[in-house]
């Protein structure tokens, strides 16, 4: 096992600074994500308008409902890496990625095919705005023909990820966002290409990562070398991720599910709210990639130590987690406060009601945002303790079924749009809290397990 190739401390005390660093390149990474994203909207928004901002925006949640359950597959791969490196099984992590690389192709091609010929009656379904729904069916097909590339490329960085390595998806995603910005002014802004434009700008640079992910994994001096002579599916690690992965990928579909039916009550006000409530979600974007970091964090540092059987510094572990949460969120919330305006007239130019309505959500997103945090880093540690079923099955319970059911009670009663928005901090308290209390019960668990053990080894039973 190479000696970069874990991240496990080697003592408590440098838990907190190793979990920041490691947390920056994956802030920057998401941060970037999220910018190019932006760019996606205020390129369409500027040159195209109100209507193809809002088209652009009312399909986020839907290309996540599809993709989501692929995508979640990936979080299997990276805490199966993530435990045999910690074991320091290195054959173990090679027959894992190209297993996980094979999936990914599969899968990627199957959910783009579906994405394709189902998204557009789905956007019907979810009562998309008729001066919009042309656009939106447009811009959500093209996004589906790129499916191989953006679940293939999610899959390597989970896996290096995983590995200890946050740096490379961070100089990946760097190279293919810039591709991404100049195919955007450049198809929307020159060709006028509209919502297409942004779409096929979109896809390029996905494809564009995978090759990027996949070209350095074929150099990759480690146990993570991808080679297409060893491309096939072992099934007993193809077991081991899907057990993992599924329930995360199910999770990750019920969030994206109950962000459906949220979106379909928020599209019942009209484009106006729609295009504001779009500008206002892609803001908060930026908050939430630096919040998601410590998920990522606590799956790999808590994944590598339940490999390693080091379960008394998985405390450690989600507590360093949530002490940088809470001291990013004084941050962030003070500089998102003080710069709304300007980062919302982005969006929006010269449209003063769409800005109000992205003005109301912010407000009631961002500021209580670092709960979400909180909730992730939960979420990531019960993962990397192998108890992705639990996890998911708190995620149905008290975030997307309470989200659900407050839209079929709650909101028919109070019909605005602060009664929506108002579910995402209600459930991102309630999720948290029976999440950490599943992740201590599941740590004591272990620990006495490895101690009956211990006893058993020293005592053998006649």
């Amino acid at each position: 096992m190479s000696k970069e190739s874990g991240v496990l401390a080697e003592n408590g005390k440098s838990y907190f600074k190793k979990i920041l660093f490691f947390a920056i390149p994956l802030m920057l990474t998401g941060v970037l994500q999220t910018l190019y994203n932006a760019a996606d909207l205020v390129v369409v928004g500027r040159f195209e308008g109100e209507l193809a901002l809002a088209a652009v925006g009312s399909t986020g949640s839907l290309t996540n409902l599809i993709l989501g359950l692929f995508m979640g597959l990936s979080v299997g791969a990276g805490v199966c890496v993530a435990h045999s490196i910690g074991a320091k099984q290195d054959k173990g992590v090679s027959e894992i990625l190209h297993t996980s690389v094979l999936i990914a192709i599969i899968f990627g091609v199957v959910v783009g095919v579906i994405g394709f010929f189902l998204a557009p009656e789905l956007l019907k379904l979810m009562d998309t705005p008729e001066n919009v729904i042309d656009k939106a069916s447009l811009y959500v097909r093209i996004i589906f023909i790129g499916a191989p590339g953006s679940i293939l490329y999610n899959y390597c960085a989970a896996m290096l990820r995983a590995s200890g390595d946050s740096k490379r998806p961070l100089l990946f995603l760097t190279v293919s966002g810039l591709i991404n910005v100049g195919l955007n002014v450049f198809l929307v802004a020159v060709l006028h290409m509209g919502v297409a434009g942004v779409a096929v700008a979109t896809i390029a640079s996905q494809a564009a990562s995978a090759v990027l992910a996949i070209l350095y994994l074929g150099k990759n001096k480690g146990p993570l070398r991808f080679s297409f002579r060893k491309l096939r599916i072992h099934k007993d690690k193809m077991k081991k991720i899907l057990i993992i992965g599924i329930p995360s990928g199910v999770q990750g579909t019920l969030f994206s599910l109950s962000n459906v039916i949220i979106q379909s009550s928020v599209n019942s006000f009209g484009s106006t709210v729609v295009a504001g409530n779009s500008a206002s979600a892609n803001a908060e974007g930026f908050f939430y990639v630096v919040y998601h970091a410590f998920y990522d964090c606590a799956l790999t540092f808590v994944g590598q130590s339940a490999g390693a059987k080091k379960y008394g510094d998985i405390k450690k572990i989600v507590i360093y987690s949530m002490l940088n949460v809470l001291i990013f969120a004084v941050i962030l919330t003070t500089l998102g406060v003080v710069f709304k305006d300007f980062i919302l007239g982005l969006y929006l130019p010269d449209n003063p009601e769409a800005m109000a309505s992205a003005s109301l959500r912010y407000n009631m997103i961002v500021i209580p945002y670092s709960l979400c945090g909180l909730m992730e880093i939960a979420s990531g540690a019960l993962r990397g303790l192998k108890r992705s079923m639990s996890s998911a099955v708190i995620s149905l319970i008290f975030a997307c079924l309470l989200r659900v059911v407050w839209i079929a009670t709650i909101f028919k009663l109070y019909p605005t749009p602060e009664c929506i928005y108002i579910t995402y901090p209600i459930s991102w308290v309630l999720t948290a809290a029976v999440l950490l209390i599943f992740v201590v019960q599941a740590v004591k668990k272990e620990i006495a397990l490895q101690k009956v053990l211990q006893i058993q080894y020293k005592h053998p039973l006649p």
